[in-house]
C-alpha cells in the first residue's frame, strides 16, 4: 500500500516497466524520441556515438566535450581542456561505467536493455555552472522542479525545490543547501514548462531536466526514479504530499 514519493517510486520500479521506457533513459535512444515530440532544437549537439570506448577517436573531438555512457547514471567525462586531458584515465573511467550495469543497484529496470555504447557532445557552459532545471512531472503535468547548480562539488552545490510558478516551494534535499537566494526566472521558463509537459504526456509520473544556456533550452535527460526513490524530503510530510500527486497504473509486469 505505497502512499509516499518514494514508496511509489520502489512500486514502479517493480511494476511499470513498459518497453518504451528504455528509449526514454537511453541517453542516446532518448534523442530520437525528444525530437519527434518537440524538434531537435532541443538537442545538445552530438560528436559522436561509439559502441566501445576503443572505438572513440579522440583526434577529432574539439577542446571542450563531455562524454557519457549512454546507459550509466553518473558516468560522465567532463573535458575543459583536451591538452589536459587524461585519456587512458577517461577510458578507464568509461569502460568501467559502461560495464557496471547500474541498473542491478537499485533495480532501475528500465536502463536493463539500453544498449552498451558511449556519447560525445557539445560542452554547455554557464558562469557559476551550469543550472539543471528539473520537472517533475504527474500524469503529464509540471508541478515541480528542482533547480540545481554546481553538483561536482557537494560543498558549493545548491539545489532548491520550485513550485511551478517561480515561487520557493516550502520543503527541501536535506543533502544539500539550497540557494540562498531565488535565481532569475528564465524569460522563457514557460516555454519550458511546455516542453516538460509535451515529454512527460502518458506517464505517471518522471522527472524531465532541461538547460537554459543564454537563453537556449537543451534537453538533458528522463529521470523516473529521483535519488532511486530515496530522496531526502524536509520536512518529510512531503514525501507524502508528492506522493499523493502520483496515480499509480495498472501492474504492467
Amino acid at each position: 500500500n505505497p502512499r509516499s514519493y518514494n514508496e511509489k517510486l520502489q512500486w514502479l520500479k517493480l511494476y511499470f516497466r513498459k518497453p518504451e521506457l528504455t528509449q526514454m533513459v537511453d541517453k542516446v535512444g532518448a534523442k530520437d524520441y525528444v525530437a519527434n515530440l518537440v524538434g531537435q532544437d532541443y538537442l545538445v549537439p552530438t560528436l559522436g556515438v561509439w559502441n566501445s570506448v576503443d572505438e572513440i577517436d579522440w583526434e577529432t573531438l574539439p577542446n571542450q566535450f563531455v562524454i557519457k555512457a549512454a546507459g550509466d547514471s553518473g558516468g560522465i567525462v567532463i573535458c575543459r581542456d583536451k591538452s589536459k586531458l587524461d585519456i587512458e584515465n577517461a577510458k578507464a573511467k568509461l569502460k568501467l561505467c559502461g560495464s557496471r550495469q547500474y541498473w542491478r543497484y537499485n533495480k532501475e529496470y528500465p536502463y536493463k536493455d539500453v544498449p552498451h555504447r558511449y556519447i560525445a557532445e557539445a560542452y554547455l557552459e554557464e558562469e557559476g555552472g551550469v543550472k539543471d532545471y528539473k520537472f517533475f512531472c504527474f500524469d503529464g503535468e509540471p508541478k515541480y522542479l528542482y533547480l540545481s547548480q554546481g553538483l561536482e562539488d557537494h560543498r558549493t552545490a545548491r539545489i532548491s525545490f520550485l513550485d511551478i510558478d517561480w515561487q520557493m516551494a516550502p520543503f527541501r534535499r536535506s543533502d544539500y543547501e539550497p540557494f540562498k537566494e531565488l535565481p532569475e526566472k528564465p524569460l522563457n521558463y514557460d516555454q519550458m514548462v511546455e516542453i516538460a509537459r509535451i515529454l512527460s504526456k502518458g506517464l505517471p509520473h518522471v522527472r524531465i531536466d532541461l538547460y537554459n544556456i543564454k537563453g537556449k533550452i537543451y534537453f538533458g535527460e528522463m529521470t523516473f526514479f529521483t535519488c532511486s526513490g530515496m530522496v531526502p524530503f524536509e520536512p518529510v510530510e512531503w514525501d507524502y504530499r508528492l506522493g499523493s500527486m502520483i496515480t499509480l497504473p495498472e501492474k504492467s509486469c
